[in-house]
């Protein structure tokens, strides 16, 4: 092994990294110099940064070995990898491997090119008086993100919880169809089967109420896909059915929770869409950026202001929860603590045993199991109340509270802990399985089977309200998850949200983190935390490397 001193690079990193050593023809010492430049891009890559910055020194050192190209953010890249052979690219002080640097500028000339694409329509204002009334001295948001939306091919509404994006948006698909020459062929989507369940619940609440005709009630789809179903993931593989060359047959596709999608993703999205199709992301800009690399949803916004509207008015989250949101993203950690320490039955800190008090929390869902209910009764009983995380794994983490969780229900025996698989085990997939439509972030209970109830079946879901099962032995990347980290939450909603954050401070603990985890709940935040580590946390805010706004910017 190269003698690489980078100390956060991984194994993989180095192997990476001596890979393309040994294709440089450098000698030791520029060798080595070589090969710390490149496991330190692929850690910052595992990391969520896109790219990373390097000196003058540096770009020589990766030009000289004849393995980086040098180009320009102007540059216009055909749709085809290939074209482009070099395993690096620089660009301005930004170094990135070459299918990262492809991503990011294909994502960027093709969301300019929809935002070329304008629809002027007469009679716009009344149609708007119509669904969000006649409009005042106070602005509404919400009207004008639908009169952005209909306007044009491509837009990005931001808002809160409970600002309204979802009613917002069912409004739009109802616009969109009245002044559409012919039924629009509308997809809606989102990147996990969670949110994909929740978009479409709300969509199936807010239809029925449209001041429309029964016909364009009918026109506005309620079923609600992944990205991946929605793309044709291929099993074991990072391509798709559908791409540029096999486009999607939509005319619009709607994709909630955007600030949960990557870079990749994003690209592979746009590049299978038809060129005049429409695409609407909706999202909360303050949430984490995703767990891959990139954050699109930022750097769209920050980069497009005609193309982008926050909603600002929220409807629903008030409150203690919705003051302890505000005062962390706003980075004010004395004000935070107030609202976290006042006298409130919303937010508090959590004083208890966290074993003990997470423990506690399962036993409806456990003994509704007991008493042979139903699947969704048992499911909605569990999914009440989550613990959440910022670390997956060492001591007082999610690997490490969902072991000793595990322990102290068996002791209680209200599980049967015999084994790997047992009755009541809550399971959360961690790697997308296209065969049996099973994606990273999907929950499900493995229970016995009602036809055979001597064996145990994992019950799953779906975003159309039906349940799927399998047996235990099929499913083979999921964990326990009596707990689960903040990243794996997004796109979710629980009734109490326990957040329990590290003893130490690490990177990992962010403004954007806490903020992700406590809009999780729906009526109770509890935290257990010390304050320095609570204060720290939100004085710390995330900071991707990317190059996707320059990109825009410069091509635009």
């Amino acid at each position: 092994m190269s003698n690489l001193e980078e100390p956060s690079a991984s194994r993989l990193d180095l192997a990476f990294a001596q890979f393309l050593g040994r294709r440089s023809g450098f000698e030791k010492a520029r060798k080595s110099a070589f090969e710390k430049l490149l496991a330190q891009l692929s850690y910052e890559q595992t990391q969520g940064h896109s790219c990373m910055l390097v000196d003058i020194q540096a770009q020589e050192l990766l030009l000289q070995s004849g393995l980086a190209k040098k180009m320009s953010p102007a540059h216009v890249e055909s749709p085809a990898l290939s074209t482009t052979t070099l395993p690096l690219i620089i660009e301005a002080e930004r170094l990135y491997t070459q299918r990262y640097w492809f991503y990011e500028q294909r994502l960027a000339q093709q969301i300019l090119q929809k935002t070329l694409i304008h629809y002027p329509l007469s009679n716009l204002n009344s149609a708007l008086d119509r669904y969000f009334g006649v409009t005042s001295d106070a602005v509404d948001w919400q009207r004008a993100a639908a009169e952005m939306a209909l306007q044009q091919a491509f837009t990005l509404i931001t808002g809160g919880p409970g600002t309204g994006k979802t009613t917002t948006v069912v409004k739009i698909l109802a616009l969109m169809q009245e002044f559409s020459a012919n039924p629009l062929h509308i997809a809606l989507a989102a990147p996990t089967g969670k949110a994909a369940m929740r978009l479409q619940e709300a969509i199936g609440h807010h239809k029925s109420a449209l001041p429309c005709s029964a016909a364009i009630k009918h026109a506005i789809p309620e079923s609600v896909t992944t990205l991946h179903r929605l793309l044709g993931a291929k099993q074991n593989s990072p391509y798709f059915h559908h791409h540029a060359a096999k486009p999607l047959a939509y005319d619009l596709v709607v994709v909630d929770e955007a600030s949960m999608i990557d870079l990749a993703l994003l690209s592979k999205l746009v590049d299978a869409l038809k060129p005049d199709a429409r695409l609407i992301l909706l999202g909360d800009k303050e949430q984490l950026a995703s767990v891959e690399s990139g954050a699109v949803l930022a750097d769209l916004n920050a980069a497009l202001p005609k193309h982008s509207l926050e909603l600002k008015t929220s409807h629903r989250f008030e409150g203690a929860i919705k003051s302890l949101a505000e005062a962390i993203n706003a980075q004010l950690p004395e004000q935070a603590w107030r609202v976290l320490t006042a006298p409130n039955t919303a937010v508090s800190l959590l004083n208890d045993q966290v074993i003990a008090y997470i423990s506690e929390q399962q036993h409806p869902y456990l003994k509704l199991i007991k008493a042979g209910a139903t699947y969704p009764e048992i499911y909605q009983a569990f999914m009440r109340f989550q613990v959440l995380f910022a670390n997956r794994q060492g001591p007082n983490s999610v690997m490490d509270i969902n072991y000793q969780v595990e322990q102290r229900l068996a002791q209680q025996n209200l599980i049967p802990l015999s084994g790997l698989w047992y009755s009541g085990r809550p399971i959360l997939i961690t790697q997308n399985n296209a065969t049996l439509h099973l994606y990273n972030g999907d929950i499900g209970i493995c229970l016995p089977d009602p036809e055979q109830p001597t064996k145990l079946k994992v019950f799953f879901e779906r975003p159309d309200g039906s349940i799927k099962s399998y047996l235990p032995a099929r499913i083979t990347h999921c964990e326990t998850v009596f707990a689960m980290t903040i990243h794996k939450s997004q796109g979710s909603e629980f009734e109490e949200v326990l957040v329990v954050l590290p003893d130490t401070l690490n990177p990992i603990l962010t403004k954007e983190l806490l903020y992700t985890a406590i809009t999780r709940a729906k009526k109770t935040v509890k935290i257990q935390t010390r304050l320095e580590i609570f204060n720290a946390t939100i004085r710390q805010k995330v900071q991707r490397v990317t190059g996707l706004m320059q990109k825009l910017n410069s091509l635009g």
